[in-house]
């Protein structure tokens, strides 16, 4: 079933003294962020209207409405924000929103269950899919390509992977 909120970024901390906030966007362009109307903490107890106002190292400068101090926007330092799905465009054919991965079972061609998608990781080279299960000692990293995970059900809830060699213990 998706989510029916999704995780469009974080409060990284404050930027200024007039309540601008640092901002990490995870939008796949990071200044849509501010497309997809007031964003949401992740309990729903605030909401805000963001407006971009410049870029810092590795951030986004945002102005978030009712945040005008420097102690207020600093305060919000590590707080999600997210939009509701309907709000957001459909996913292009082969493209899927993390939120919709996590939690899915995995199996291999065969259908031997190997877990089910715990986190989406992403250090630079590309979107790693962290997989735990019960014959896991640690979580399986598998990389999220066509090749090692060719097929993506969604509908049924299930990923079917075909781990590079030695991957699997």
């Amino acid at each position: 079933m998706a989510a029916a909120r999704i995780c469009l970024g974080a409060i990284a901390g404050a930027f200024g003294v007039r309540g601008e906030v640092r901002l990490k966007s995870f939008c796949a362009n990071p200044v849509a962020i501010s497309a997809y109307g007031p964003l949401e903490s992740e309990d729903g107890s605030r909401r805000f209207a963001l407006t971009l106002t410049g870029t810092a190292p590795g951030a986004l400068v945002a102005r978030l409405s009712g945040v005008t101090t420097r102690a207020a926007a600093e305060g919000l330092r590590g707080t999600r924000l997210y939009a509701d799905r309907a709000a957001l465009p459909a996913p292009e054919k082969d493209e899927y929103y993390h939120a919709d991965l996590i939690g899915l079972a995995v199996q291999d061609g065969g259908g031997r269950p190997l877990g089910r998608v715990g986190a989406i990781l992403n250090h630079g080279a590309g979107d790693l899919l962290e997989i735990e299960g019960p014959g896991l000692a640690v979580p399986l990293l598998l990389p999220f390509t066509r090749a090692a995970v060719p097929t993506v059900d969604l509908a049924r809830g299930i990923i079917v992977a075909d781990p590079p060699e030695g991957l699997l213990p």
